[in-house]
């Protein structure tokens, strides 16, 4: 069952009649999945990428190796390129990219603990990033992740 902001969000993509597709790495596709549990979905999600390993992000969509190698892949550089690139596979008026680090043996640092997630959306060629701090297992780091996606969507769309 989606969460309501989830529900809230799709309402409102389907109202104006418009379209979207997720670019995910942390989240593996949950994105994708809640949004999906939605009355109508099929009218405003049109697909989405799982590009949790980097050479998906570089071979998929075209993420250069080098701002992976600076930045890694878990950052909002890469999670920029995610939501920019998604266009070449999608025709949608609404993308997402997201990446972090929903568990240790990623990119973790001091500064970038387990629990960094980074958010990047386009919507009508608008883009908008966001980075984020979670607490608690990985599930609950994902669905609090997706919550946010739909939040700022609303936001950016109302």
């Amino acid at each position: 069952m989606p969460s309501d902001v989830v529900v809230k969000c799709s309402k409102l993509l389907l109202e104006k009649g418009l379209t979207m597709a997720f670019a995910e790495s942390a989240t593996a596709g949950r994105l994708s999945a809640e949004f999906s549990l939605v009355p109508d979905c099929g009218k405003m999600l049109k697909g989405g990428l799982v590009c949790y390993d980097a050479d998906i992000k570089q071979k998929v969509l075209g993420v250069p190796a080098n701002v992976v190698e600076q930045f890694t892949p878990e950052s909002a550089e890469v999670t920029k390129e995610l939501a920019e690139r998604l266009p070449k596979l999608f025709d949608v008026d609404v993308t997402v990219g997201v990446t972090g680090l929903t568990m240790p043996g990623g990119s973790e640092t001091d500064e970038k603990p387990v629990g960094t997630m980074f958010i990047h959306a386009v919507v009508n060629g608008q883009p908008y990033a966001l980075r984020e701090l979670y607490q608690g297992s990985q599930e609950d780091i994902v669905l609090q992740t997706v919550d946010r996606v739909a939040t700022l969507l609303l936001e950016k769309l109302s």
